[in-house]
């Protein structure tokens, strides 16, 4: 099996590089910000679109032909 686990020396090395880090200074302007959050919309929305068509249309099919209330069966 293969050993995941970090070493003493390998733990500092994260540690002390995450404690020295220096903030990038950048900047992102308007444009680019309001895509960003457009883009992250997007996704969210996309993903709930997927759970409903793959997952939650099929299983209310499926239950409605259990309980006997589909006229289409």
């Amino acid at each position: 099996m293969l050993k995941t686990t970090l070493s003493k020396r390998q733990w500092i090395a994260i540690c002390t590089g995450l404690l020295l880090t220096q903030p990038a200074l950048a900047y992102i302007g308007p444009g680019a910000g309001l895509g960003a959050i457009a883009l992250t919309v997007a996704v969210v929305l996309g993903l709930l679109f997927l759970f409903f068509g793959l997952v939650w249309y099929p299983l209310k099919r499926y239950l409605r032909k259990v309980r006997g209330n589909d006229p289409s069966a």
